[in-house]
């Protein structure tokens, strides 16, 4: 008999601005989350009534309304790196909540995402100047850059580089970007090892504008680091409108096979963030259109087991440890949700 799964909202905390990113306290219900009005909020979402702190920047902070899409914590926890539209990566403190070093121009276009390696000694971010670089977690060094992607669309329009995930020994990333291109990366080396193809999540309208939307927007490794999952949006009729289903491509990607295509047809909307169970249950997708969703696919049918609304388009979540519960991030608020399985 197949699994039943089911997910259901325990706290909503209602904000008036865009949350885009989170990071979360190991062994707590603490996160931090990048705001659209270019702030970083500290909450405890296990107090009956959460407060966001905002983090003091004085002095070095991301441009007011500049987007923070990216948070990590690295270096055992004691560093806090940002990443916004203002090209900017911060370093901050989380014993202070202050920063401690920044790069002006991390990047020469807008970050998109910011990730930490597993024993957070590494942090990469990715922009829409089409590089990932690497940095050291702890200090903000520049380590190393990653050129794999090209800087235009096929009709010539510019691209953009959406998202990058760590394996889970860290000795694998992969980024990905708007035309679909993903590569797969050795991090002691420096060196691509693969490309994979997910154009499928792509789609370009030569006739109501010259304009394209889509590409992958989500990545996650399963934990036995076979598989690699990537999470965008299906073909768009109006490129205006999210009116493409959402849509999940797994991957083997040593072999460069693909194991299943499954897109959605009740649930619209680009899928923003993507994880595995650490023992394999189940891959949850999130993200939305106008509203928002949370996706769960069984991957040993590799069939939707579970998609349900969620009360805002959802950018990222965070697992718990045992993953029975998720924290999510979004438009006009954060929330916490429990998974379970039966």
């Amino acid at each position: 008999m197949a699994a039943t799964f089911t997910i259901k909202e325990e706290k909503k905390l209602s904000r008036q601005d865009i949350h885009f990113s989170l990071a979360r306290v190991p062994g707590t219900s603490q996160v931090y989350s990048g705001s659209s009005d270019g702030g970083i909020y500290f909450t405890d979402l296990a107090v009956e009534k959460p407060e966001p702190l905002a983090l003091d920047g004085v002095g070095v902070r991301h441009r007011p309304g500049g987007y923070v899409t990216g948070l990590a914590l690295a270096a055992d926890q004691r560093r806090l790196i940002s990443g916004a539209y203002d090209k900017q990566l911060i370093w901050w403190d989380t014993a202070t909540r202050k920063p401690v070093h920044a790069v002006t121009s991390a990047h020469a276009k807008w970050i998109r995402k910011v990730v930490a390696s597993p024993d957070g000694r590494l942090v990469a971010s990715v922009a829409d100047d089409m590089v990932c670089r690497l940095w050291d977690g702890s200090s903000g060094k520049p380590l190393a850059e990653l050129r794999g992607h090209e800087a235009e669309t096929p009709q010539q329009y510019p691209s953009m580089l959406f998202t990058c995930a760590f394996n889970a020994d860290g000795s694998r990333l992969a980024t990905a970007d708007k035309t679909g291109r993903i590569v797969i990366w050795d991090v002691a080396a420096r060196k691509a090892v693969t490309t994979l193809d997910a154009s499928c999540m792509y789609t370009w309208d030569p006739k109501q504008r010259r304009h394209s939307i889509g590409g992958v927007r989500a990545l996650a490794f399963s934990h036995d680091g076979r598989q690699l999952a990537a999470g965008g949006i299906g073909q768009i009729g109006n490129i205006d409108h999210l009116g493409g289903g959402a849509r999940f491509r797994l991957f083997d990607w040593e072999k460069g096979e693909t194991l299943a295509e499954i897109e959605s047809s009740a649930t619209k909307g680009i899928v923003q963030q993507l994880a595995f169970h650490p023992q394999g249950h189940w891959l949850l997708g999130c993200g939305g259109d106008n509203a928002g969703f949370a996706i769960l696919i069984d991957p040993a049918t590799r069939k939707i087991a579970y998609e349900g609304k969620a009360p805002f388009h959802i950018h990222d979540f965070v697992l718990t440890e045992s993953s029975d519960h998720v924290i999510v991030a979004g438009h006009n608020g954060l929330a916490v949700k429990s998974i379970t399985m039966s």
